[in-house]
């Protein structure tokens, strides 16, 4: 993610350039924005974090309510994710929800999730720190649908995200102009 966004600053200027990802995606968008921070680069002017928060996606109720609706063969934990296992659970580079400092740095952000996405809860909380900081962010909740139910392009509901994401992305990126001698 890193390079590609280097690679992009050479030709737009970081207001111009948008970051988006549903469910791991959503929570990897989250950690290379506070990876830029640790790293000196420019924030990007929008991100989306979609079915997704700042912090593991079983943190909270909806994390708890997966038994419900999936069983408990795996328990969905940080520790049995062999990604994150060996993470710490307060390093803000892998979870910047708990780094207040880090969430404030935060660009303009859109969530998006569902009544009954798993990782509800995360998306909820990551809007609710975000606010506190200070940082432009909207938080959209359709019900009585599942986590990325937008992935399906048959349900009405998806055509009403791409919507929200387009106005979003038009909102806060810039003009599409190259930056300045590059």
């Amino acid at each position: 993610v890193a390079a590609v966004y280097r690679a992009l600053l050479k030709t737009y200027q970081p207001q111009n350039i948008g970051i988006y990802g549903c469910s791991a995606g959503g929570q990897l968008t989250a950690q290379a924005v506070a990876w830029f921070q640790k790293a000196g680069l420019p924030r990007p002017g929008g991100i989306g974090m979609f079915c997704a928060g700042a912090d593991y996606w079983t943190e909270g109720d909806s994390g708890k309510a997966r038994q419900i609706f999936y069983g408990p063969p795996n328990t969905g934990l940080q520790r049995d994710n062999p990604y994150l296992k060996h993470v710490d659970p307060q390093d803000p580079l892998a979870y910047p929800l708990h780094s207040a400092a880090v969430m404030a740095k935060f660009p303009p952000s859109l969530l998006i999730t569902a009544t009954r996405d798993l990782a509800l809860s995360s998306v909820v909380h990551t809007h609710s720190v975000l606010v506190r900081e200070g940082v432009q962010a909207q938080l959209h909740v359709w019900e009585g649908l599942d986590h990325a139910f937008f992935y399906d392009p048959d349900l009405p509901q998806s055509r009403e995200v791409h919507e929200v994401v387009v106005r979003f992305f038009e909102r806060y990126l810039g003009a599409s102009a190259p930056a300045p001698g590059r």
